[in-house]
């Protein structure tokens, strides 16, 4: 039997609920906030992989999102993570600010889940993607929160 994932933790003052994480309100701006965040997957090889991404954070479901093209390394990395049971890391930091959020990673391509990330980037971000008929969303479910003493 495999040790499954592990359970949701309480890193620097999140708080953690069974349903995944929920962020102290200056994390909670910080994820919102326009600013982008390192995503990190392994290659086949076992090597990391370290991409600058725009994300979005879903607070009602613990989720963060990435859209990307489906031909990516990254994406590609996603996927074999997912037939694995593997897992991904987004870490987003300002000067002395840091946020790091990790978990469970899928990649899903259903049309009303892209255009969903594609609407919540938009806000994010303050302007809309060109259209890319490759687009996918890396979806981490995130179970672990780690972040700087400011955002507590």
């Amino acid at each position: 039997m495999g040790a499954g994932p592990p359970p949701p933790i309480r890193d620097h003052g999140q708080s953690a609920t069974l349903g995944g994480v929920e962020l102290t309100p200056a994390a909670l701006a910080f994820v919102t906030e326009r600013r982008l965040a390192t995503l990190t997957t392994h290659r086949p090889d076992g090597t990391a992989h370290v991409v600058p991404v725009g994300f979005t954070w879903d607070a009602a479901t613990g989720v963060a999102r990435v859209t990307a093209r489906s031909t990516s390394r990254k994406v590609r990395n996603a996927r074999l993570a997912e037939s694995t049971g593997g897992r991904a890391v987004l870490c987003s930091f300002e000067r002395a600010q840091w946020i790091t959020l990790e978990g469970p990673v899928r990649v899903r391509d259903e049309p009303e889940v892209i255009a969903d990330a594609v609407a919540r980037y938009a806000v994010r971000y303050e302007r809309t993607p060109r259209e890319d008929p490759l687009r996918v969303v890396v979806e981490i479910t995130v179970d672990r929160v780690m972040s700087s003493s400011h955002l507590h």
